[in-house]
């Protein structure tokens, strides 16, 4: 065989370049996607500990990396007006180097602490100096390679659908997502997190680096030095860039809407926040396919049914939750897919490809900022979820032909069916007596005879889903008809903050002397109190006598002293009717609004009624204010912030206990209240107290079946000192457990948390 056989000609070098080409194409989407990603539960993990662990940490560092996409995206977009192929990558490059300065990531102290007062503009503002610069160059690579892609593909087939692409993109996103909580975190300190994600950073750079010489190889020099533009499209019209904005706004919205209406009107759950911007990211790898999973005519049926009935049940917190949690998360999912969808099928030209991200990433920040800034400002209740929900529909193709009678007849038929259950409530109050009677004969209450007649419109609706105006007046009235019936059982008072939804409501109970006033943040009970004058000073729930924290507070009293002590969570301010007047006390309190609420006189009087003497209130994130405290000044601490599903982990660390300790006098104690509905965090804490060599006692207390619903509550907690002397009042009462034999859990601390782990363990108890 001959040598001019073998040898490949420059021509055909240069063929096969290009064919392996696209694939480096795709694997550094796909990798720079993937870090994209990852970072953003990471670094949000690492500014948890200032904030509180509050769920609306997420939802507002969202609208950051949303906002810095954003500025990726335009950097990518502007970058296009060079015409040289070579100029564009070695200025991405340089880019790519100059932003490596900021790594490792880390959180960026020039603010200083946080305001409580106004944590969001904090929160901004610190993520921006500490991950804008990497996050926002690392971000521009998904549209950035898509563009170099269509114009060394120019000619090609592939080169006209360079969007295929995106899907690669989600698909890298989609994977990191899930596999921060379920691989990276439980195996993986966020030091060890830090210096991966900086290795993959650099992994990165040297693929954009073989994806340069894989272009100049299979290209000519011509080529790379002058790239020649792409035929121009017309330009995308103001109305049409419009379109696109709000196509893109609403699902941005949503995902941040149904975490948030989960979260408080449902059942918070641990990880809540990776399954909605999972099913977002799933969205757009289908929407993106050449060939959709789910084509577009099947979707739109499927989100009229799915979105009507979202609506339908969305007022009323009762009922199956993981019913409601697949009700709530198919709605979304179904919904965001169509937006997606009719945002794909308006995409334009290759040439415009910038342009169309730069439009969609826009979008994506207004929808954001309208749910995690602008709505918890303007709303008392997580409103914003169903009335974009209801907005969305009017994105609905239109049927082809005029509106018929019946249509017309239809719409009219729904409306007055709609707007009929406040009109049989009115009724009702109205006339006692035959409200009983319809509740005897029918055995329905009103809540149910609502959601009954709205399932009804319902279906009519389904039917009118190609008419969207129509479509839409009749979500929006089932929303509003199902609202005004849902706040006759709803709270006396509703307050939104940063932190969430506060609410008060009134239960009765007539061993308590009647009316009982109850706090809840989200669906976590956080205080009761009797109205009735003989019971108001009786503490209640977790903090009633008969508990571990109650038995310690009155332990204590044996010591015939004065005492000093600090609360971490102030709720309700159960904990104040344990005050006496020469005893001083300190609520750690990270939200102004609950604050406020426990010392207003018309919810709740422990600290204005009960307390002998001031209460003192300081407001802040506990890790950081009570670094400011007195050293061994305090005789118990009260850890009581773990009951919600957003629990603060950086207040369980071994940094954190350690921090406590050195608090207590030398035989002072340190109570954490360790009860969750979902987290075994005993193990951990107990781990955390054997490595500090801490003295610890356990006890887990079941209320009595027999109490009033408000009295007490089951309560597991557990109390350790400096010094084995701390424990003596508590080591010969019932039921209090010497350290169990050590389980292997590894303690958590400032930099490792695994809270998967925590599930699991409780899952398997």
């Amino acid at each position: 065989m001959t040598d001019s056989a073998t040898t490949m000609t420059p021509d055909a070098e240069q063929a096969q370049g290009r064919g392996a080409i696209g694939w480096i194409f795709a694997v550094a989407i796909f990798t720079s996607a993937s870090l994209v990603f990852v970072v953003q539960p990471m670094v949000t993990k690492l500014i948890l500990p200032m904030l509180g662990g509050s769920p609306a940490v997420w939802n507002t560092s969202m609208v950051f990396f949303q906002t810095a996409l954003l500025a990726g995206y335009g950097y990518a977009h502007g970058l296009q007006r060079v015409r040289s192929l070579r100029a564009q990558v070695m200025c991405h490059l340089a880019l790519l180097l100059l932003a490596a300065l900021f790594l490792p990531l880390r959180v960026s102290g020039l603010l200083g602490d946080p305001d409580p007062s106004a944590p969001a503009v904090w929160l901004l503002a610190t993520l921006g100096l500490s991950v804008g610069a990497p996050f926002a160059i690392l971000s521009a690579t998904a549209p950035l390679l898509q563009a170099w892609y269509a114009r060394v593909r120019a000619g090609q087939a592939d080169g006209a659908n360079p969007y295929v692409l995106y899907a690669a993109s989600n698909l890298g996103s989609f994977l990191a997502l899930l596999a921060y909580p379920v691989l990276i975190e439980p195996l993986a300190s966020l030091s060890g997190q830090r210096w991966g994600w900086s290795a993959g950073y650099g992994l990165f750079i040297a693929l954009i680096g073989l994806l340069t010489l894989g272009i100049w190889r299979s290209h000519s020099q011509a080529v790379v030095d002058v790239v020649e533009p792409l035929p121009r499209s017309a330009p995308i019209a103001w109305k049409e860039k419009a379109i696109l904005v709000l196509l893109a706004a609403a699902p941005s919205s949503l995902m941040l809407g149904v975490t948030t209406h989960l979260s408080t009107d449902v059942a918070s759950a641990p990880f809540l926040w990776v399954i909605p911007l999972a099913l977002y990211l799933l969205t757009f790898v289908i929407a993106f396919q050449s060939k959709p999973l789910i084509p577009l005519n099947i979707t739109l049926m499927l989100q009229a049914a799915a979105g009507a009935l979202c609506l339908v049940m969305a007022p009323f917190r009762t009922g199956d939750w993981g019913q409601m949690f697949i009700i709530n998360l198919l709605a979304f999912f179904i919904t965001t897919l169509m937006c997606h969808q009719l945002l794909v099928a308006r995409r334009p030209a290759p040439d415009r490809l910038t342009e169309f991200y730069l439009l969609m990433s826009l979008g994506g920040v207004v929808g954001g900022a309208f749910t995690a800034l602008l709505a918890p400002v303007i709303f008392t209740g997580v409103w914003e979820y169903p009335l974009v929900m209801v907005l969305v529909a009017l994105f609905r193709p239109t049927a082809r032909g005029d509106i018929g009678k019946w249509a017309v007849l239809l719409f009219v038929g729904a409306l007055l069916l709609a707007i009929s259950p406040p009109v049989i409530s009115a009724v009702f109050q109205a006339d006692w007596d035959l409200a009983w009677a319809f509740s005897r004969t029918f055995n329905m209450r009103m809540e149910q005879l609502t959601v009954l007649i709205l399932g009804l419109v319902a279906i009519l609706a389904f039917a009118l889903r190609d008419r969207p105006r129509f479509f839409t007046v009749i979500l929006g009235v089932i929303a509003l008809s199902g609202h005004e019936i849902a706040k006759g059982y709803d709270a006396a008072l509703s307050e939104r903050s940063f932190f969430g939804v506060l609410r008060v409501s009134t239960s009765n109970d007539p061993r308590l002397g009647g009316p009982v006033h109850v706090l809840t943040h989200g669906t976590t009970l956080h205080g009761a109190q009797p109205r009735a004058a003989e019971f108001a000073c009786r503490p209640t729930l977790y903090y009633a006598p008969t508990t571990p924290i109650g038995e310690t507070a009155l332990a204590l009293r044996e010591r015939r002293r004065p005492l000093n002590i600090g609360v971490v969570g102030l709720g309700s301010g159960a904990m104040a009717a344990y005050k006496r007047a020469e005893d001083q006390l300190t609520f750690f309190e990270i939200d102004p609004a609950v604050d406020r609420i426990a010392r207003d006189p018309r919810w709740f009087t422990f600290i204005s009624n009960c307390a002998e003497g001031p209460v003192r209130t300081v407001l802040g994130d506990a890790r950081l204010t009570m670094a400011r405290e007195t050293p061994g000044s305090y005789d118990m601490l009260l850890i009581d912030a773990f009951s919600s599903d957003a629990v603060p982990t950086h207040l369980l660390t071994q940094e954190a206990l350690a921090g406590y300790l050195r608090l207590l006098k030398p035989d002072g104690v340190v109570v954490l209240h360790l009860s969750n509905r979902n987290l075994d965090i005993t193990a951990p804490a107990q781990s955390a107290a054997r490595a500090l060599g801490a003295p610890f006692l356990h006890k887990i207390y079941g209320e009595d079946p027999e109490a009033p619903d408000m009295a007490e509550a089951s309560t597991e907690a557990m109390v350790l000192s400096p010094t084995r002397k701390g424990l003596d009042e508590l080591r010969d009462k019932p039921l209090w457990d010497p350290p169990a034999p050590d389980a292997g859990v590894r303690p958590w601390t400032d930099d490792y948390v695994n809270l998967a782990g925590a599930v699991w363990r409780h899952m398997r108890e």
